[in-house]
């Protein structure tokens, strides 16, 4: 769902980069705290970032300025929270866009906003709720990197209708329009996402374990 390069007026890039910006401030402010308090982890952390930028590398054509991909951000979310994705996510979308034409400088605040604000916030949510009422690791996981899948992808619709309502209907049309095109690439891809998210997190949990339990979703589970 990256928006290409130049394709949004510059009082919208603007205002989506002013949005999100204090999320990124204290996403980096948690991600020296984690590092500080328990630098093992920085494997694991290290693993979630790659795991976001090989997944949102995946880009299928979808509506005009931008594309279908899964994020990769809802595994890193449930592990250490939404705010330091938000701050991985950013430096995904920085390479992204300067080694691979994939989104832009210009457009990197709302996609910042989208695939490292509120998709991280939607599966850091989802996660917490299904573990919380007794639910296995594999269906928190699934919901949380579908969900937080689902939830960019409407982000993206939002600001492209903002952007580009519809001289007849207006925001409200020009959102249905861009939901229901992204929908088609969209929603198998987020399924993608929750299987591939559950593969990787018993990965991690076989081969990882000692580093695993020190992120702090596992450490709030101990404390339970």
């Amino acid at each position: 769902m990256h928006i290409m390069e130049g394709f949004l007026p510059a009082t919208h890039a603007a205002g989506w980069t002013a949005a999100a910006a204090p999320f990124v401030a204290w996403g980096a402010w948690r991600i020296n705290r984690v590092l500080r308090d328990h630098p093992e982890t920085r494997l694991i952390l290290g693993a979630a970032g790659a795991f976001t930028f090989v997944l949102s590398a995946l880009k299928l054509p979808s509506v005009t300025g931008s594309s279908s991909h899964p994020t990769g951000t809802g595994l890193g979310a449930a592990l250490f929270g939404p705010s330091v994705m938000t701050v991985v996510a950013t430096i995904v979308l920085v390479l992204q866009a300067l080694l691979m034409a994939h989104g832009g400088l210009t457009t990197l605040g709302a996609n910042v906003f989208a695939m490292g604000v509120v998709g991280p916030f939607v599966a850091w949510g989802l996660y917490r709720l299904v573990t919380g009422v007794g639910a296995g690791m594999a269906p928190a996981v699934f919901l949380a990197a579908f969900c937080g899948d689902i939830a960019t992808y409407m982000t993206t619709s939002f600001q492209l209708a903002l952007a580009f309502p519809d001289p007849v209907s207006g925001v409200t049309g020009a959102l249905a329009k861009f939901l229901s095109v992204f929908a088609v690439t969209q929603l198998p891809l987020a399924v993608a996402e929750g299987l591939v998210s559950v593969v990787m997190m018993n990965l991690l949990r076989r081969h990882a374990a000692g580093e695993l339990a020190l992120v702090p979703a596992f450490l709030k589970e101990a404390r339970a």
